[in-house]
């Protein structure tokens, strides 16, 4: 998906595992009708969930069941959940199950891969061009870090995603007016950090 903020990193698609529960969850028990729902749910939503998940902290290595109970919990509360609102519900509770992974896995060196936040413009780089876009995904992830959970949500979504700030505030329940103090306070953290990086680096990006 193109930026809409004409920034971010180069990316894939995710990955389409299975969108089952973890087997250490019990599957709920639903109506056709509901199972029927549920499955739309998923095929349509999988893919956002996993990314965001991603570019809100996840690891790559926990992506996938991080989504899976993301969509088990909706299995849940699927008649509480509203026709046209399947996405807010989604990601708030994709919000919720990052920040937990974030406070209880002890974060390891690991690239934040194309998968998560960006766009791969060539599958085969060059020894040269493989270590300078690791090293572009390393600094995005510590940028990412240093941010606080508003201003990362707001941030992947907008530049990585590519939401308008119209849609970012229907999937946030905000207003406008919040996406926009948020999206210019992101940019600051962005930008600062970029600059007190390059400097690090001799000035290289």
């Amino acid at each position: 998906m193109a930026s809409a903020g004409g920034g971010g990193a180069p990316s894939t698609e995710a990955p389409s595992g299975p969108a089952s529960a973890p087997a250490t969850l019990p599957a709920p028990r639903l109506t056709a009708a509901a199972e029927t729902r549920l499955r739309q749910i998923v095929e349509t939503n999988f893919d956002f969930i996993w990314r965001s998940l991603r570019g809100l902290g996840v690891p790559a290595s926990l992506a996938d069941d991080a989504a899976q109970q993301v969509f088990w919990l909706a299995s849940r509360k699927l008649d509480d959940i509203a026709v046209g609102s399947e996405r807010s519900f989604l990601f708030a509770t994709a919000r919720g199950i990052a920040a937990n992974v974030r406070r209880s896995q002890v974060r390891r060196q690991e690239d934040f891969d194309e998968d998560a936040i960006g766009r791969q413009v060539d599958r085969s780089p060059n020894p040269e061009q493989a270590a300078a876009s690791n090293q572009a995904r390393r600094h995005l992830e510590r940028i990412l870090d240093g941010m606080s959970e508003d201003l990362r949500t707001a941030f992947v979504l907008f530049e990585l995603e590519g939401l308008t700030t119209s849609a970012l505030a229907e999937l946030l329940g905000i207003p406008m007016g919040t996406v926009a103090s948020r999206l210019r306070r992101a940019r600051e953290v962005f930008d600062r950090e970029t600059a007190l990086l390059q400097a690090e680096s001799g000035g290289k990006p």
